[in-house]
């Protein structure tokens, strides 16, 4: 063998426990599928499921803060950001679960197809329904993905960092091609994930070739060193910086690289546009905070210009083209575009204040999205849902506590006062005029003020418009009930009572180098 032995990776696996019980769990579940009864698989599915979001959860608490540091051959990193990330990552999944699980009094997951293969209209589809088939796969792909987007921000090395964006990403491209009702529109928004995603992908993966061609490595380590010692080798460095930032920009949806969220959330089943929307934006930037702070620190003068114009973009485009959508699911995509670009104030700002801010602000966000979505899914019209904005004309007087609450929650989008929203954007502007980059915080204040308009116009037509059409509010379960309150609680908390969640995610701002 010419005397070279192979020495087996030291690993870490209680700090891999909680990564492990996911996948765990989302393997379980595909083997449910293909053994269990189909009248059973439900009520064995769901509660799986969120056991083992639970799990996990535990597992993390009991175990994060003694493992924190590298493993896997230094490939994974347990830090601070990671831990709080992954933390973030399963509470949100564990609350959009409860929502794709809701039923509506039928017999199963009601947001999903019987048969997802099937032509839209056609025998095999009224065959499937007939026979009383369930889409219980569903549950098994979104543990899958959620396994993904935890290893995503823990990933401390680009080819794993590649793997983990591909299993996070496949389920979603399948999810989002699900919905029971406008199928067609639905199959659509798949394809269209999937053709964009792959592009965004073979960027990643090329620029994740260039700072190998730069650096020798794919360690982030090995990277950060060599960008401060290889001198005349920006026609690597540059371009491979920019096409990885490219691969993660179209994760969160921001501007140029956001063709695809409108489409995609109006098409997508609701309770997966609203997990998509909460915990995706979390990976994709804890990623990001970890790609640009850990290995590409050095070459800041490259990447925050660049940065600072998409954020400007993604503030101004995703607020103006707010205001002239008619569908509310619409209306919450370009809301999250314009979102995004807040939260990459907080990442350009390159300190410990601009780590924190930015995951307080995922935080705000995820919690304000995933109920948001969930009420929107609860507002039915002939059957389907009602998602066209002259729709919800009146819808105060039918349903007060669905109207308050989903009032609330565009009130906290907007920024006002009390509500998280306005405490996560006060942090990120801060972190970023910390920075001296306060021009981008007057874009933020202005953008916000201009979506404002929209959320407000939402809100106005739910209390004073008097169209009572056939626009009913369905009654939910326990399980969609607790994940509104849930969201409202907390949206409300982290607007009167910020300090814990700040402190927690400023006592976590150091990244493992």
């Amino acid at each position: 063998m010419g005397g070279s032995m192979f020495v087996a990776p030291d690993i870490n696996y209680l700090a891999l426990m909680p990564l492990i019980i996911v996948f765990v769990g989302g393997l379980l579940g595909c083997l449910i599928e293909g053994f269990v009864r189909t009248e059973l698989r439900y009520p064995v599915q769901l509660p799986l499921a969120v056991a083992t979001l639970v799990l996990a959860l535990v597992a993390l608490v009991l175990l994060g803060q003694d493992n924190q540091g590298l493993t896997a051959v230094e490939t994974v990193a347990f830090d601070g950001p990671a831990l709080v990330l992954q933390g973030l990552i399963l509470v949100l999944s564990i609350v959009g679960l409860l929502v794709m699980g809701e039923r509506l009094g039928g017999g199963q997951p009601d947001a999903f197809t019987q048969s997802g293969a099937s032509v839209p209209g056609s025998e095999e589809e009224a065959l499937a329904v007939r026979v009383g088939a369930t889409t219980t796969e569903v549950f098994p792909l979104t543990l899958l993905s959620v396994g993904g987007m935890m290893l995503f921000v823990a990933a401390n090395d680009l080819l794993l960092l590649f793997i983990a964006l591909e299993i996070l990403s496949l389920p979603l491209y399948v999810l989002v091609g699900l919905a029971r009702r406008r199928r067609l529109l639905s199959q659509e928004a798949s394809l269209k994930y999937f053709l964009l995603g792959s592009f965004a992908s073979a960027f990643f993966l090329f620029g994740a070739v260039l700072l190998y061609g730069f650096a020798g490595s794919m360690r982030f380590a090995d990277i950060a060193a060599a960008v401060g010692t290889n001198v005349g080798m920006d026609a690597l460095l540059v371009p491979g910086v920019l096409l990885i930032t490219v691969g993660l920009l179209f994760k969160v949806g921001a501007v140029p690289f956001h063709a695809w969220t409108p489409d995609v959330y109006q098409g997508a089943p609701t309770p997966v546009t609203g997990f998509m929307a909460a915990v995706t934006k979390v990976a994709a930037f804890g990623a990001m905070l970890r790609v640009l702070y850990v290995a590409l620190e050095g070459a800041a003068l490259d990447w925050q210009p660049a940065l600072a114009v998409v954020a400007t973009l993604s503030m101004v485009v995703g607020a103006l083209l707010a205001i002239v959508q008619t569908d509310v699911k619409r209306i919450l995509a370009y809301s999250s575009i314009a979102h995004a670009g807040f939260i990459l104030t907080g990442v350009i700002a390159l300190s410990e204040v601009g780590i924190s801010s930015t995951i307080f602000y995922l935080a705000t966000y995820g919690f304000m999205t995933i109920p948001a979505f969930a009420i929107v899914f609860l507002v039915r019209s002939a059957g389907s849902e009602a998602t066209h904005v002259d729709q919800w004309s009146g819808l105060a007087k039918r349903s007060p506590w669905l109207a308050a609450a989903f009032s609330f929650l565009l009130m906290a989008m907007a920024g006002i006062p009390l509500t998280s929203g306005f405490t996560g954007k006060f942090a990120v502007f801060s972190a970023a005029v910390s920075q001296g980059w306060a021009w981008l915080a007057v874009v933020g204040v202005l953008a916000s003020a201009v979506t404002a308009y929209i959320y407000f116009k939402l809100i106005v037509v739910m209390y004073t418009g008097d169209r009572v059409g056939s626009t009913t509010v369905v009654s939910p379960s326990w399980m969609t009930s607790f994940a509104i309150l849930f969201g409202v609680a907390v949206t409300l908390a982290l607007g009167v009572m910020p300090a814990p969640m700040l402190e927690l995610a400023q006592s976590a701002a150091a990244f493992v180098r």
